[in-house]
């Protein structure tokens, strides 16, 4: 696709989007209990070169030592609007989660997207990702944020800052993943970057591990990576997704070749492990699906969020499976309790670095076996009746 072509038709959903009334990021959400309500703009005390706006949600069961996600909308969103359609409100709600989400302003960016091609914004110590990195920098300090639990993902341009952001500053994140998103070093100017959002840049996986290496001193470990795809994204192709497996699997010294593959939800995913069985990169292509975030919204505790432009029922949650990929879903708290640490636990963390890292609160409630079965039996009847949790 040309580059007048692709202009033409971002200015076209532009004009569309405006129309509509659904929060997309053009207007501010009228739901209840969501959007710009949920979230809480915060100062920053760094020097900001991107000009960033920092907006946070935490929720009322916050515990010691908390998970930190930082989450990017894509283009034509706010940050309100994406965390509506997304649903990562919902899920640091359900596990404690401290949220940090950027926001483009439309001074920075005509389409809000964040500048993920532009050295200035790009590289590390400049622009828009240094400020992201103060941004990080503030919330542990202000809110004891474990330093070993710090994830990031983003849509579209979000997903593309997302990997400027494991690149850059790749000691700082355990993991990330990137949806609709592009390989760290695709592009360095808005041409370039029009022309491989229509197709891939195809270059070896040594070249995009090579990129990632020179953009910071860090010289490993390596943040793990979810990769998530529409097959028929029109927008960023799908191809985009196959150079990101080839940069970090030569990051992680993996093959090309999956370790396993299995369907998860109706969709198929490949995963890289290591030598002990540590899954360190994870890829899901969602057949048939456009540009955006896949989406299963509904009431249970696989389900989030609400559907919307670049926001798409798909039957499968990218942020729950996101979540659960961190390593961060494996708890679910009862809020009404969380002062007295009583949790629920769900599902088996499969990183064994993070379980040590586990609250005092939530470590005496699992040594107190014979209490915590009378309690969790109260606690599982109240989320199965708010829909958290499926019947037995």
């Amino acid at each position: 696709m040309k580059l007048a072509e692709t202009l033409q038709k971002l200015t076209d959903q532009f004009a569309k989007f405006k129309a509509l009334r659904f929060p997309t990021g053009m207007g501010r959400t009228k739901r209840k209990g969501f959007g710009d309500g949920r979230l809480s703009e915060r100062k920053l005390r760094g020097s900001n070169p991107g000009r960033l706006r920092m907006l946070t949600y935490l929720p009322a069961n916050l515990p010691d030592a908390p998970a930190l996600v930082v989450v990017l909308h894509g283009g034509l969103q706010t940050a309100a609007a994406y965390d509506l359609g997304a649903g990562w409100s919902t899920l640091a709600d359900r596990y404690g989660l401290a949220l940090l989400m950027p926001e483009q302003q439309r001074s920075n960016n005509a389409l809000n997207c964040f500048n993920w091609f532009l050295p200035e914004d790009s590289e590390r110590g400049k622009g828009e990702a240094l400020s992201i990195s103060q941004m990080i920098k503030q919330m542990r300090l202000d809110h004891g944020i474990d330093p070993s639990r710090i994830f990031i993902t983003g849509l579209s341009a979000g997903g593309a800052m997302t990997s400027v952001m494991l690149a850059t500053y790749p000691e700082v994140f355990a993991g990330g993943a990137i949806i609709a998103g592009l390989p760290y070093g695709a592009a360095a100017t808005v041409q370039e970057a029009f022309h491989v959002m229509a197709q891939a840049q195809v270059r070896s996986s040594r070249t995009w591990g090579d990129r990632v290496r020179q953009a910071s001193p860090h010289q490993g470990p390596w943040p793990k990576v979810s990769v998530w795809h529409g097959s028929a994204d029109e927008t960023v192709s799908v191809s985009n997704a196959d150079e990101i497996i080839k940069q970090w699997t030569d990051l992680h010294g993996l093959s090309l070749r999956p370790t396993a593959a299995d369907i998860v939800d109706g969709i198929p995913r490949h995963v890289w492990s290591d030598a002990q069985g540590e899954v360190l990169i994870e890829s899901y292509t969602v057949t048939g699906m456009g540009h955006g975030t896949p989406l299963a919204t509904g009431h249970g505790d696989q389900r989030c969020g609400a559907v919307g432009p670049y926001l798409l029922e798909a039957g499968i949650s990218s942020s729950y499976h996101i979540a659960k990929f961190f390593g961060v879903a494996d708890t679910v708290r009862n809020t009404a309790n969380a002062h007295r640490g009583v949790s629920l636990r769900l599902f088996g963390s499969n990183t064994r670095e993070r379980t040590a890292h586990r609250s005092a609160a939530e470590a005496e409630g699992t040594s107190k076996r014979g209490a915590a079965v009378d309690i969790g039996a109260g606690i599982a009847k109240a989320l199965t009746a708010a829909g958290l949790m499926k019947p037995p």
